[in-house]
């Protein structure tokens, strides 16, 4: 391949992966009653830094007890400072699931190549046909969007209290639910997952598997079935994150033209 060519393929891959969001602990597991600070990540590779993301945005800031109920976390927000973005503590033992979710007020706007370029790779396909069809593939693109992101952590030993609630959504309008506890998962193992969009289940999105300390690029990336399910095979122990990217078209009379949706789940795999 042309160096210009693979230079240019690139480009628009870390432009597309720039959009990635996720909620990042030092570490997966921690004792009960123990600080942990957590840090929005967003980014790929070189391109990966801290999300600028302003705390006005935040909507929802919860987590999921392994009883089932819910804590809103909202008062240890603290985005910006200079060590992590939010500090969470929890004292009864078990799995829990954090849920971070913001407003769609957020705008983008990209010349046409750069736009087409973004919807390819992200798979995003209801768009890219929407556009052939009114003929507005040559046209700059606009949308508005929100970042919906879950991470999953243990406090105390591992063990299965707790796991009804990571296998079921949480009303999120984009998520990635796991089908099994991805803390048990051995090397090799398979983590079956299923993608919902706005509460039902979503065929046809790309769903992509990255390495949180190897991050440059998806180390995998499977396509949802008509049920909205794939599945992806855990190397072994490390942090890994899913994302996933959807998007809906809006009235012509919208300023923007698309309502696009950011999803991640972020988790450990002990050794």
């Amino acid at each position: 391949m042309p160096r210009i060519l693979t230079l240019l393929l690139l480009a628009v891959a870390t432009a597309a992966d720039a959009h990635d969001f996720w909620l990042q602990p030092p570490r997966w597991q921690f004792a009960p009653r123990e600080p942990v600070g957590i840090t929005l990540e967003v980014g790929h590779g070189p391109y990966r830094q801290r999300s600028p993301i302003p705390a006005r945005r935040i909507i929802r800031f919860e987590a999921m007890t392994p009883d089932g109920r819910r804590t809103d976390l909202r008062r240890g927000l603290h985005v910006g400072e200079a060590a992590d973005d939010a500090t969470v503590a929890f004292g009864t033992p078990g799995t829990y699931l954090v849920v971070l979710e913001t407003d769609n007020r957020a705008e983008s706007h990209l010349p046409a190549i750069r736009f087409n370029d973004y919807l390819k790779v992200e798979g995003l396909t209801p768009a890219i046909a929407l556009r052939a069809r009114t003929a507005r593939t040559d046209a700059d693109g606009a949308e508005n969007y929100s970042r919906h992101a879950k991470m999953i952590v243990q406090v105390g030993p591992v063990d299965q209290t707790g796991l009804s609630l990571l296998l079921k959504p949480v009303g999120l309008a984009l998520e990635i639910v796991p089908e099994t506890n991805p803390s048990s998962i051995r090397r090799g193992g398979v983590l079956p997952v299923r993608i919902y969009y706005r509460g039902a289940p979503l065929a046809g999105a790309l769903v992509k598997l990255n390495d949180l300390d190897r991050d440059a690029q998806p180390i995998e990336m499977h396509r949802s079935d008509a049920a909205g399910r794939t599945a992806f095979t855990i190397p072994g122990k490390g942090s890994w994150q899913l994302n996933v990217i959807w998007t809906r078209s809006l009235p012509r009379t919208s300023p923007t033209d698309f309502d696009t949706s950011f999803s991640s789940l972020s988790f450990g795999v002990p050794g």
